[in-house]
């Protein structure tokens, strides 16, 4: 029998500036359970949440805690009130939990700690990645048996959002998570709370199967739609079949990604003998950048060194790195807006930028959402130099027809997100910036964005900490490592990944290899009369060995050559991108395996002549 919920929320009836928000929803969580709460921005995702935590109360409905439980609940932007540093925040919550006048100093160092901190820490100079952690140090005082996340990887750098998941998976209570990030759901939570016209829905699986799911299910609202009143189900349909015919689409795209990465891994492996001299062309407009050696520092700081890659047209190039490692940096050098201090840039013709601005300036927020999409006069606004209607283009952008005289200050952070990448997107570019697109954006205007994306035939610079984003855009992605090293891997994030893996499995082959080369230096020297001091005979496992490696050897060459056969299929990469990643790894063991078995049978073999030398 499964034990009592810690919280239930049982037919909950809530509604926003008289807007229906949720009707008769419930909500149960149960101890050590990790829970997605997930639906489209809008639809009550932290009004629930809010709920759950007490911090609101329903118009209708009830809430029930088991007693003693204990919530900590983490919003999207932290609040640390007046307090100045790390500590003055962390004594406000514990003298508030406890009824003190002071915390035990000892405790607020030991929550700092769990979260990587100081307790001298300003709070005005910390970053974004700093100041969630110093949210989450509530979590290490306040001990809850339930922690509520609301979209905690917002505005976080890959390293952070890696610690964040390891800090999560090491928490004990329950979990429930508001996110758009895939990967992040996908690594943490076993179970799904969808937020669907008003309703919680409930799936008892991983995120990986969410999305089959959920699409079962708007299909079959879609069929019971279609019976009622046109005019009733039009906003229903219309939902349902552009989210269902996005997804289908995006199989298909993904396919042909798959083709892209490949051509541009055999790009990445000739990078070594770029020259500026050669493939010139600029004529026809193949060639957006190319870099050879660039370096670029501020001061002692070195954010670019030795930079060298070649950008042609209708490459999707992902950038990832620490927030402050100089990402933008990069960015302005490879479009020409800064000069490198070495190296050379050479740019192509006819480059038309458009860059979208994750700070929204470009939208002014007492206009009302037409205004700002039609800069002239009228109701059309030019996209890629054709007229359209303007409350055509908003739908794709999954805008009603009434919001289209909303102010734009009154809209959410993810429609103002929206509102602005429709204006970026209906300009005409041959090369398009994206620093940060995804910030605010649910999962459905996500695969709106790859649609949009995929279908560009321009070159893409996308900045985004977004992996399962990155997965799906990117033909290459650009890594910072320390002291601005960047390297290019073919594919997205997960490929970056697997590459790396394989990289330091061949580094520790290597230093395996040198250790044995080392040992072989150091074997003692002649002392006999000018013979090898070695033994007079070849011990048991000795002969054993020598006698059953060249069955071994045999083995693994038929091995490599039958991988190597695998691997010369030109359309494996792209048909199983999967089976391609595991044939290479198998062939790289095979290779590393026969190495030490050749030198482990050429010692033995020296060894065995030595023996018979010293016997005569």
């Amino acid at each position: 029998m499964p034990p009592p919920p810690l919280l239930a929320l049982q037919d909950i009836t809530h509604s926003y500036g008289g807007r229906p928000l949720l009707r008769d929803a419930n909500l149960l969580i149960y101890p050590r359970e990790r829970i997605s709460l997930i639906g489209r921005n809008g639809t009550g995702k932290s009004t629930l949440m809010k709920m759950a935590a007490g911090y609101l109360i329903p118009e209708y409905g009830t809430r029930f805690v088991q007693p003693g439980t204990h919530f900590t609940y983490i919003p999207q932007e932290p609040d640390f009130g007046s307090a100045a540093t790390a500590f003055d925040f962390l004594d406000g919550v514990y003298c508030r939990m406890h009824g003190v006048d002071h915390a035990p100093v000892y405790k607020i160092e030991l929550a700092l700690a769990e979260v990587g901190l100081t307790a001298d820490l300003t709070i005005a100079n910390l970053s974004g990645g700093q100041k969630r952690r110093l949210d989450l140090a509530r979590v290490v005082l306040e001990e809850p048996d339930i922690l509520l996340l609301d979209e905690p990887t917002n505005h976080l750098d890959l390293p952070s959002i890696d610690w964040l998941e390891q800090f999560i998976r090491n928490f004990a209570g329950a979990v429930v998570i508001i996110s758009h990030d895939r990967t992040f759901l996908r690594n943490l939570t076993n179970s799904s709370l969808w937020i669907y016209h008003g309703q919680v829905r409930r799936f008892d699986a991983g995120f990986t199967e969410f999305e089959p799911w959920s699409e079962a299910i708007m299909e079959q609202e879609q069929s019971r739609a279609e019976k009622l009143d046109k005019l009733i189900a039009e906003e229903t349909i219309w939902s349902v079949q552009g989210i269902s015919a996005r997804r289908k689409r995006n199989q298909g795209r993904l396919r042909r990604l798959q083709d892209m990465r490949q051509q541009k891994a055999g790009a990445i492996k000739r990078q070594t003998n770029l020259s500026m001299d050669i493939e010139t062309g600029d004529e026809s407009g193949w060639l957006v950048c190319e870099a050879l050696h660039v370096h670029k520092s501020y001061g002692e700081k070195k954010v670019v060194q030795d930079f060298t890659a070649r950008i042609k047209r209708g490459d999707k190039i992902g950038i990832i790195g620490a927030n402050g490692a100089g990402k933008s940096t990069l960015i302005k050098i490879i479009t020409g807006e800064l000069s490198p201090d070495r190296g050379k840039i050479r740019l192509g013709s006819n480059l038309r930028l458009v860059q979208f601005d994750q700070g929204k300036t470009d939208l002014d927020p007492n206009q009302s959402v037409r205004d700002a999409l039609c800069d002239k006069a009228g109701d059309f606004i030019e996209v890629k130099g054709k007229p359209r209607h303007y409350i055509g283009y908003l739908k794709e952008f999954l805008f009603d027809e009434r919001q289209a005289q909303s102010i734009v200050k009154t809209l959410s952070g993810g429609e103002r997100t929206r509102l602005l990448l429709a204006k970026t997107l209906a300009k005409s570019a041959n090369v398009l910036v994206l620093d940060e697109p995804t910030n605010d954006l649910d999962m459905d205007t996500l695969d709106l964005l790859q649609d949009v994306l995929a279908d560009f035939e321009g070159t893409l610079l996308l900045v985004s900490h977004d992996r399962d984003f990155l997965d799906r855009i990117v033909t290459s992605t650009l890594v910072f490592g320390e002291d601005g090293k960047i390297t290019e891997y073919a594919g997205g994030y997960s490929d970056y990944r697997a590459q790396l893996a394989l990289a330091a499995e061949e580094e520790n082959a290597k230093n395996e290899r040198r250790k044995a080369a080392n040992h072989n230096k150091s074997a003692p020297p002649a002392n006999d009369g000018g013979k090898a001091d070695v033994p007079s005979k070849l011990s048991y496992q000795q002969q054993r060995a020598l006698n059953l490696l060249p069955e071994k050897l045999e083995k693994l060459a038929a091995e490599i050559h039958d991988l190597e056969n695998q691997l010369s299929d030109p359309d494996l990469y792209a048909r199983d991108h999967g089976a391609f990643t595991k044939i290479t790894t198998a062939l790289n063991h095979a290779r590393a395996e026969l190495h030490t078995a050749e030198e482990q049978w050429l010692e033995l073999e020296m060894l065995r002549d030595m023996i018979e030398k010293n016997r005569k």
